[in-house]
């Protein structure tokens, strides 16, 4: 039997926007690597592939049998997952041609790079790149540093006292501030929604002050990923990074998922020792591109 023309049409398709009969497919892409692509994956997971509800579009690429091997999530976000060069390139003339509708490109350093050189003729200038992020993990506990017994979950009513140090850490990190544009409204509901959900945690001084925050952010059932570690800057230089990093890494492989990772700025130094001392190992590098 000859197939239909919209079989055909699949067939012959080299990118195109995915939907709701794609999901199993595009699972089985996203789990090839559950650390790297833990931040789609949890999306998708969560909500499926209805745009309204996935923040974005996912882009599919094919190859000449017509299977999915490549994605691309277009959202508040360009992030690749499992991307070849030819992937790339489709992926990179598709953006091109919708235009810049994202606030960062961010992913697997190779084909980011690849991306952005493809992109940034028409895309650019980029306010940051940063073109290595080691990509680190661990799958134990810290065997060489003591969890923080004050490092706790926030709770629901100490979400105002939280977010003067998520403002802080995400201005420090980013460059400029949550609160812009929206007044912050969506950031604060992203807070909110992880405090919610119990995966915020955070030691508070004696008057209330944060003192150390971080938060779980991407959850599926292979991989976590912690986000978001800050701590005050009157409080630096005493390792509590480090302890506060052995609570939380304690908490996610004990309750969220069987490998804990994150990533970081390679210019941050001292950053990356803290992490090596509470036990994360490089497994990768991302890339992000900043506008």
């Amino acid at each position: 039997m000859l197939p239909g023309p919209f079989a055909v049409a699949r067939a012959l398709a080299t990118t195109r926007v995915l939907d709701a009969p794609d999901l199993e497919d595009t699972l089985e892409v996203l789990h090839r690597d559950p650390v790297a692509n833990a931040f789609v994956a949890t999306r998708v997971e969560a909500v499926g592939l209805d745009p309204w509800r996935l923040g974005g579009e996912m882009w599919g690429w094919f190859d000449e049998d017509g299977q999915l091997e490549s994605l691309c999530y277009a959202g508040a976000n360009l992030v690749l997952v499992n991307a070849g060069p030819e992937a790339v390139r489709a992926f990179a003339e598709r953006a091109r041609r919708q235009g810049r509708r994202c606030s960062s490109i961010v992913g697997p350093a190779g084909p980011t790079a690849a991306l952005w050189a493809l992109l940034e003729r028409s895309w650019g200038p980029a306010r940051d790149v940063r073109g290595h992020q080691p990509l680190m993990a661990t799958t134990a506990p810290s065997a060489e540093v003591a969890p923080d017994p004050l490092v706790r979950r926030v709770r629901k009513n100490e979400i105002e006292a939280l977010m003067p140090a998520c403002v802080a850490m995400f201005t420090e990190e980013v460059g400029i501030s949550p609160l812009a544009g929206d007044g912050g409204l969506l950031y604060q509901a992203r807070i909110a929604e992880l405090v919610g959900a119990g995966r915020s945690f955070a030691r508070f001084s004696d008057d209330g002050e944060v003192v150390f925050k971080a938060e779980i952010g991407a959850v599926t059932a292979g991989a976590c990923q912690i986000q978001g570690v800050w701590v005050a800057p009157e409080h630096r230089g005493r390792r509590l990074s480090e302890s506060g990093m052995a609570a939380v890494m304690e908490v996610a492989l004990r309750e969220v998922a069987p490998v804990v990772s994150l990533y970081v700025n390679d210019f941050n130094v001292r950053a990356r020792a803290a992490y090596q001392r509470v036990g994360f190992r490089e497994v990768g590098a991302f890339m992000s591109v900043l506008f």
